[in-house]
């Protein structure tokens, strides 16, 4: 059975119980009630009777009339409401009606009635000693009456006693329970039905989380749960579709990674080999001395450089692997940006020119950064570096400038520019903008602007790159101040 059924089930018990509970109460206070209601209407009776019957003398409260037809008239009105009455005299005598059968009333309940209170009793079915005559069971109220004389003196004048069928009574009982009875009976049912239907109704939309959670299970990501925002399970249900997109963002990001490590691996290899082949080339010419002589020294420093750029290429990956996993510690300083911009300017001087390229400075004389020394060096290298191996003839400018709490800089080139495909890439490692010209003479890995990327994010900085191809591209870092940072 579902949790959800077994829920109801546990509720429909509880509430048969209360309702049982609560149905066995007001049945007896029912009949409480009625027998209430008929006691106070009896004593009604009984007091129209004496008003109607009992004449008093004033002179003399010993003398008593009763008027026989006012009583004879009364007991044939009440005998058709199923009531009976018996009057008695002061001396506990039956006076009307006149049977000689009617048995006085007991001791106890005459002491009562002498005492001036109402006796209300319920007497099972009986049958009489001297008639042998059954007599039904009743409901009675037997009530005195005193007439007060002038001397401020109580004397018991009659005792009326009046009574109903119990069968009556208790058929009236019957009715109102039988009608409670089928009252809780519809209720039950319709209760039953509508939890049925609001179980099955969560039952399904349970259902429906669970058959999704399945295509999850399988691997299939591209599931959503329709949700209306009402309740609890609307909540569930969006925090699945939430996971449901995670998982399929996470599904893609891990297939664009795993395109990319096979694209690292082969990049790596083609990386490796073209220095490795070169050198191995030379080698072999040395050692069958198919290389002249006067070429040795060249073939040498061509083997020196190769070598050089293997190393480079292996640290570049190292550094890149440490800069990722937060393992390098940054000495932060306060330093001018601008001298340390004319320096790189100078090293790289030779390599703009071989391009016929220009390298100007702009932003004054005194521009204060907040970074690693050594690590903005590095950052402003590869990207002023990365500019002047995509530019002939043109002309790269480095601006300095102060922001809000930062240092800003752009060093914008006219080089062959790059299209969106290749800005979306260009921090992935070993990706190429433009692979015709990975063989520099500079050795281009393809890591330069990955480390780049890694080492402002380690600054909390900010790095952009707008670009348009043919017209160039400018890359924007920011550092923040020392005051932001903290």
């Amino acid at each position: 059975m579902k949790l959800v059924y077994q829920q109801l089930l546990a509720l429909l018990s509880m509430i048969a119980i209360v309702l049982v509970l609560l149905g066995v109460s007001f049945s007896r206070m029912t009949k409480e009630y009625v027998y209430q209601n008929t006691w106070t209407s009896l004593e009604k009776y009984a007091n129209s009777l004496v008003e109607q019957s009992v004449r008093v003398s004033p002179d003399n409260p010993s003398h008593v009339n009763f008027d026989s037809e006012s009583l004879l008239n009364s007991e044939v009105l009440l005998r058709n409401q199923s009531v009976h009455f018996t009057v008695y005299n002061r001396d506990n005598t039956a006076i009307f009606p006149d049977n000689v059968y009617i048995s006085k009333i007991k001791h106890s309940d005459w002491q009562k009635l002498q005492q001036g209170k109402i006796v209300q009793k319920v007497t099972d079915q009986q049958t009489h000693a001297t008639s042998g005559r059954a007599e039904p069971a009743m409901t009675d109220i037997l009530k005195p009456y005193f007439y007060t004389d002038n001397h401020n003196r109580k004397h018991l004048v009659a005792v009326v006693k009046v009574g109903a069928y119990v069968s009556n009574i208790n058929s009236n009982i019957a009715k109102i329970n039988a009608n409670l009875t089928r009252a809780l009976l519809v209720a039950s049912l319709v209760a039953m039905l509508l939890a049925f239907l609001i179980a099955r109704y969560l039952t399904l939309r349970i259902d429906r989380l669970r058959r999704a959670t399945n295509q999850i299970a399988n691997g299939n990501y591209d599931v959503q749960v329709p949700s209306k925002n009402r309740d609890e399970v609307d909540d569930l249900a969006n925090d699945f579709n939430n996971m449901a997109r995670s998982l399929q963002e996470s599904k893609a990001e891990i297939q664009r990674q795993e395109q990319r490590r096979k694209e690292f691996m082969a990049d790596a290899a083609h990386e490796m080999r073209t220095p490795l082949t070169t050198i191995n080339g030379l080698l072999e010419g040395l050692a069958y001395d198919a290389i002249p002589e006067e070429s040795k020294s060249e073939s040498i420093d061509l083997m020196r450089n190769e070598t050089k750029r293997l190393i480079r290429l292996v640290n570049e990956n190292l550094d890149y692997e440490k800069i990722r996993n937060n393992q390098i510690i940054l000495n932060k300083q306060q330093f001018n940006a601008i001298d340390t911009l004319n320096r790189l300017a100078e090293q790289l001087s030779q390599k703009a020119a071989a391009k016929n390229d220009t390298i100007s400075i702009q932003g004054g004389t005194d521009i204060e950064v907040y970074a690693d020394y050594d690590r903005f060096v590095q950052i402003m290298f590869n990207i002023t570096q990365n500019a002047i191996q995509f530019t002939e003839n043109g002309q790269i400018v480095v601006l300095a400038q102060r922001g809000y709490q930062e240092t800003i800089f752009k060093i914008s080139d006219t080089g062959i520019g790059m299209t969106k495909k290749q800005l979306a890439n260009i921090w992935e490692r070993f990706y190429k903008a433009d692979p015709s010209r990975t063989n520099t003479k500079y050795g281009e890995s393809g890591l330069g602007l990955a480390i780049v990327h890694q080492l402002v994010l380690l600054h909390d900085g900010k790095i952009e790159v707008t670009s348009k191809p043919k017209q160039g591209t400018t890359f924007t870092v920011i550092f923040p101040d020392k005051k932001s940072v903290e």
